[in-house]
């Protein structure tokens, strides 16, 4: 401001000084029709120069007026936004809070006129989800389509909390085509694989996940009880689907099909023995089972084997007998000659073993082995001690779910 001030005072005394320095004031002579105007050259610019400095502020004096208005316009024309993206934070801080039914009221609120309608409507639906509203939950799903939702956009993370909540409310047909449309992210996001692997169990492609349980085996974030459950699942679906679209033979070509290092894990190796006990396969289940039985080095597959549909079990037992003819006591021991023989229906020989057994007082006896006992006993007509071995199992599964 002073620059200026001191430019308009030298500016003024140049043209006031100039006529003076040459001697000569100088006239401007302007004729219009009828009318002259004669003015000396120093009063000329001297109006300009007011002339102009108006015309400066009557500009600067408009623009602050237009500047406000679009001030006042903005403020009316987007108060709706504003209030629903505080709709939205508030949301968001009542989800967070676990007050979920605040949320979800919140949240469709201001679904539609923010941004982040997307968004908006996705956690809308995990708060009706969890408070145990389906209907409120499927119909906020139907506001988020493969259209709408775009990775780029919301990341990939809203695509799988859709993915999630489709699949929890049986929309299987939505969340397979959310899957395929971003089928590519598979190889890059190990959480959309396991997302398509429950999905293909539930629609009974079961090839199809055992080839995908290749991938899954490299990845770090899934746990071994997952891939175990997940190995169980597929390979049992698909031994059976072996069964029923070919034969014995098909399904030992499919087995032999596999590598080694396959074959030797136990929900794989379980899953078949499951399917050959179940189809009476008996041969080619012996040759498995009964050289685990020899070594006895697998406690784990020990355990797990009490829990096949076993019908064919003559040289099992003799196997067991030969470990407990160098250890009597052997709990291990005991407990498998006691399932193999209620298997094979020699009742007697199944209720020594299981007597024998609890007299070790070791406390390892678990529920199954109870459940089983009390159907021994009861084989037996002995319902009293049936029924005692049955309390046990129910205080030992009440014991266990607390």
């Amino acid at each position: 401001m002073k620059r200026l001030i001191l430019a308009l005072v030298i500016f003024f005394a140049a043209v006031a000084l100039s006529p003076i320095l040459i001697g000569e004031k100088g006239y401007i002579l302007v004729a219009m029709g009828e009318y002259t105007i004669e003015s000396t050259v120093v009063t000329a610019l001297i109006l300009l120069v007011l002339l102009f400095i108006g015309l400066l502020i009557t500009i600067k004096v408009l623009r602050g007026g237009l500047s406000l208005s679009f001030t006042a316009w903005h403020k009316v024309r987007f108060a709706g936004q504003r209030r629903a993206l505080r709709n939205l934070q508030k949301g968001i801080s009542a989800y967070v809070l676990g007050d979920n039914k605040q949320a979800e009221h919140l949240l469709i609120k201001s679904a539609e006129a923010t941004p982040f309608t997307e968004i908006a409507y996705l956690m809308a639906a995990s708060a009706a989800d969890l408070q145990g509203l389906p209907d409120n939950t499927k119909h906020y799903l139907t506001q988020l389509n493969g259209d709408t939702l775009d990775a780029k956009e919301t990341g990939l993370e809203s695509i799988l909390v859709t993915i999630k909540l489709l699949m929890s409310h049986q929309e299987f047909k939505q969340a397979r085509a959310l899957i395929d449309k971003y089928h590519k992210f598979i190889g890059h996001d190990d959480r959309l694989l396991g997302l398509e692997i429950n999905l293909s169990l539930i629609e009974k492609r079961f090839y199809y996940v055992v080839e995908q349980l290749n991938k899954a085996r490299k990845s770090k974030i899934f746990t071994p009880k997952q891939l175990a459950d997940w190995e169980k699942a597929a390979f049992t679906g698909a031994f059976t689907q072996k069964i029923v679209e070919g034969d014995n033979q098909a399904l030992n070509d499919y087995w032999n099909s596999f590598s080694r290092k396959v074959k030797q894990q136990e929900s794989v190796l379980l899953a078949y023995c499951h399917v050959l006990a179940e189809n009476r396969i008996n041969e080619p289940l012996t040759k498995i089972l009964l050289p685990i039985i020899k070594k006895g080095a697998n406690d784990q597959l020990l355990s797990e084997m009490r829990r096949l549909p076993l019908t064919h079990v003559e040289a099992l037992i003799q196997a067991v007998q030969k470990h407990l003819h160098h250890d009597a006591k052997s709990a291990k021991w005991l407990t498998a000659l006691a399932h193999l023989a209620a298997m094979d229906k020699q009742w007697d020989m199944s209720e020594k073993a299981f007597n024998a057994r609890l007299h070790l007082d070791d406390g390892a006896v678990d529920k199954f082995d109870l459940l089983t006992f009390s159907h021994v006993l009861e084989q037996q007509n002995k319902p009293e001690q049936a029924l005692s071995a049955l309390r046990k199992a129910l205080m030992l599964n009440d014991t266990e779910s607390q």
